[in-house]
């Protein structure tokens, strides 16, 4: 019956680590109660002891009574026993659940049918923890299940699982563990010796069973030693792997040098695409000719035939944000106009752990406070130490107004970018190359070319939009572009990516937000607004954002075609100047931005949830090492330094007191107050500490005298260090025994010459030793750790007893 509880405990312990997944505490008394449940068939087997495969299948029936009682009892005979209709419900709320969870973004809403498929899966993990801890007794393949309940929320979630979580998850396992053992070990076997701090008594009633409490506390301080390497570690070491943004579209990492950046998923993949319930402001801004534009966070520029990546982004001490203007835009020149645009941006203080600023391409001069750096390349601004929830910073852009015209006479300059802009896979379906070559065979230019992929997308394509696609790889990217054409902004603006590198165009991904809508004097941008876009690169104007997702009430709802991509207008009274990432139409009216119809409800691509960022570059290599170098001389310096000061204390004698005394003869000096002679207890006190230190450690029943002869023969002392350490044996006999010790001396002088007499009898590696690594503060050390685990092993020990009567009745 022990190990049946013991399952269940781990079983709720592990699934604790569900929390951040869940709004609301439903979902965690109902799973609490299916674990109830699942113990309660497991302890009734056990004590039928019905066979093996019994067990499980009595914990599914009463799992599936619990269940019902709890979701369909209206429907249930006597609210308790399942019928035809109490089964189609649980079958209606888990089709329902399962709809819902496709549909929301964690934390996801308490409903009826999340809750029960929850508590329904953490009843299944106790019944597979349970038949292998109770029934198989394979305790340690128990471990498997609930590693399967882990690593949901370190799946959906792109924060790492909460430390305190992991830890109760992580000692429920143990608790199974140390239950099986003693279980294992109490009924045959001999017990394992094994060092106690306290003596063991054995009761009567315990002659015919095995002595386990030294195997438990053994057990004990292994698992607890286990736990805290666990936790420490990965914290003390780099990220070592970046995280995808999603697997077909954009996402995923690029070649980056080195692996310690892990950049954010803003992104979830395609098949686990949420939607969040409501609208929630992201951020407000305004700039000075009051019209929409896009807000760039991440730019993703390499492709590896499935997903979209991000080179490690660098950001040197030059390139910070309050050093001045920004680096040049990649690519512009002076051929077009260029227009300087001054944006306020304001920061919700609901965004959390957001350390790239959303800004306006291509930044020039930011004012923000905190250390903010810039990209070069992409020019990209992100912070290793600050972040953005809540802060209000202005940005300058230097913004191109490029003309179809100006665009069309750049056909013929080649571009200086990357390589990394035009590399494509080797196993790039060739489908899809040929559909960008038939799309742009008869383009007069590069732009040219570019307008047609746009209009591919926008107009002549038959694309819709649609949340509910699937697919990973370039079998996705061959049916979005040649069959399904159903997608959303993922796959419209990674494929027109591709396609654009097809026909020899420098081209990336860029994510962030769209310009939002006008409330009041500011435009106000939203989750629903999240949005991603390809950029295009043209030599002479740079990178240019083209928009194939369609727009309008039934898709990206806030999405603007660029004008430099529009068909040139008919000549008119007034005349228009485009600007790049910022269109004029209707949709640039003030609106309610809660009456904006759009089906998707939500657009999840820009929600931030970053986790690490870059590593800060401004630090040189080789002194990197030298912090972490003294970091780790410190930490190896702390007993010296607890010895050094033990030391000092001691010498000051006055109000000094000894702690955690060696043995029992310092432990009286200690404790007797009578005669008050705390200097005597301060010498005799360091004196064994000396001894320890260099292997020279007292006998237990070597008297004060008999150690000091024994120590000036055995060594050879001269006459003066003899006298020495007589005197200090002479008045540490005299204060624990003497009616009355008499006067008694300074003893400092004497303690340095004794000291000084052992120094020379040792090597010097033992006299470094003594300094830098003191046996005497490791000893001390390693009995706070007994103490500690000791004081766990009474915790544990702590029963209720019954009564002499209660045992006779």
């Amino acid at each position: 019956m022990r190990l049946t509880t013991a399952s269940g405990v781990a079983s709720f312990a592990a699934a604790l680590l569900l929390y951040p997944l869940f709004q609301g505490g439903a979902w965690f008394w109902t799973s609490l109660g299916a674990v109830l449940a699942v113990m309660f068939a497991g302890l009734v087997s056990s004590r039928l002891s019905l066979p093996a495969w019994a067990a499980p299948l009595a914990a599914l029936v009463t799992t599936w009574i619990y269940l019902t009682v709890v979701f369909a009892s209206g429907k249930a005979w006597a609210l308790v026993v399942p019928t035809k209709e109490s089964v189609a419900e649980l079958g209606r709320l888990l089709g329902v659940g399962w709809a819902d969870i496709q549909r929301f973004a964690a934390p996801v809403p308490a409903t009826d049918g999340i809750t029960l498929l929850t508590a329904g899966g953490v009843a299944l993990i106790a019944i597979a923890v349970d038949l292998l801890a109770a029934r198989l007794r394979k305790a340690a393949l128990a471990g498997l299940p609930l590693l399967a309940l882990a690593t949901v929320p370190a799946t959906i979630l792109p924060d790492p699982i909460s430390w305190p979580a992991f830890i109760l998850a992580a000692l429920g396992f143990v608790s199974l563990l140390i239950a099986d053992g003693r279980e294992r070990v109490g009924h045959w076997g001999r017990a394992v010796l094994v060092r106690r701090t306290r003596a063991t008594t054995s009761q009567p009633g315990n002659r015919d069973r095995a002595d386990t409490s030294g195997l438990r506390l053994s057990g004990k301080r292994i698992g607890f030693a286990a736990i805290a390497l666990a936790v420490l570690v990965p914290a003390l070491l780099p990220a070592m792997e970046p995280v995808s943004f999603f697997t077909f579209g954009v996402g995923g990492t690029g070649p980056g040098k080195g692996n310690s950046i892990s950049i954010p998923n803003p992104i979830a993949n395609l098949k686990g695409q949420l939607e969040l319930p409501e609208r929630r402001v992201v951020l407000t801004y305004r700039n000075n000719d009051d019209k929409p534009r896009y807000l760039r966070i991440f730019t993703l520029d390499t492709f590896d035939g499935q997903q979209f990546g991000m080179t490690e982004p660098k950001g040197s001490p030059q390139n910070r944000t309050d050093n001045g203007p920004l680096p040049a835009p990649p690519g512009l020149s002076s051929q077009p106009k260029i227009k300087t645009v001054d944006t306020n941006v304001q920061i919700s203080d609901e965004i959390e752990k957001l350390q790239f600023l959303p800004l306006p391409y291509p930044p020039r001069q930011i004012q923000v406070d905190g250390d903010w750096r810039a990209d070069v390349d992409t020019l990209m601004v992100f912070s290793t130490r600050d972040e953005a929830a809540g802060l209000e910073y202005e940005v300058s852009t230097s913004e191109p107004e490029p003309t179809p015209d100006l665009l069309e006479s750049l056909g013929g300059t080649q571009p200086s970018t990357d390589p990394r802009y035009l590399k494509l896979p080797d196993n790039l379906p060739p489908e899809i190359a040929e559909l960008a070559n038939s799309l742009t065979a008869d383009a007069k230019s590069s732009y040219d070319a570019a307008v047609k992929l746009q209009q591919f997308f926008t107009k002549d394509g038959g694309f819709t939009y649609n949340l509910r696609t699937q697919g990973h790889g370039n079998s996705a990217l061959r049916d979005f572009l040649l069959r399904d054409r159903a997608g959303y902004c993922e796959q419209f603006a990674a494929s027109m990516a591709v396609l654009a590198r097809l026909v020899g165009i420098p081209s990336r991904v860029a994510i962030g937000y769209t310009g939002g809508t006008k409330v009041g004097d500011r435009w106000q941008v939203g989750t629903n607004d999240s949005h991603s876009w390809p950029e295009l690169y043209f030599e002479g104007v740079g990178w240019l954002p083209f928009e194939p997702t369609p727009s309008g009430p039934l898709a990206q709802g806030s999405a603007r075609v660029p004008e430099y991509t529009q068909p040139r207008p008919q000549a008119t009274s007034e005349a228009t100047t485009p600007t790049p990432g910022a269109t004029s139409s209707s949709a640039d009216e003030p609106v309610d931005p809660q009456a904006r119809r759009n089906t998707r409800a939500l657009d999840r691509e820009g929600v931030v949830t970053p986790g690490g960022l870059p590593p800060d570059d401004s630090m040189p290599l080789i002194a990197k090492i030298g912090i972490g170098a003294g970091a780790l001389l410190l930490v190896m310096l702390i007993p010296a330094g607890i010895r050094l000061l033990t030391r000092n204390r001691r010498v000051r004698t006055l109000g000094w007191k000894v702690s955690a005394p060696a043995d029992e003869l310092t432990a009286a000096m200690v404790s007797d107050t009578s005669h008050r002679r705390p200097s005597v207890a301060a010498a005799w006190a360091e004196l064994d500490d000396v001894l320890y230190d260099y292997g020279m450690a007292r006998e237990p029943s070597e008297t004060p005298r008999a150690l000091a002869r024994r120590l000036a023969q055995q060594y050879e002392f001269d006459a003066e260090s003899a006298a020495a350490i007589a005197a200090i044996a002479s008045a540490v006999e005299r204060v624990l025994f003497a009616r009355d010790p008499g006067e008694i001396g300074p003893m400092r002088k004497d303690l340095r010459k004794v000291r000084q007499a052992l120094a020379a009898t040792v090597s010097r590696g033992r006299r470094v030793r003594a300094v830098l690594l003191p046996p005497s503060t490791l000893r001390r050390l390693r009995g706070v750790g007994d103490r500690l685990l000791d004081g766990f092993d009474l915790l544990e020990n702590i029963r209720l007893r019954r009564t002499a009567a209660q045992r006779d009745s």
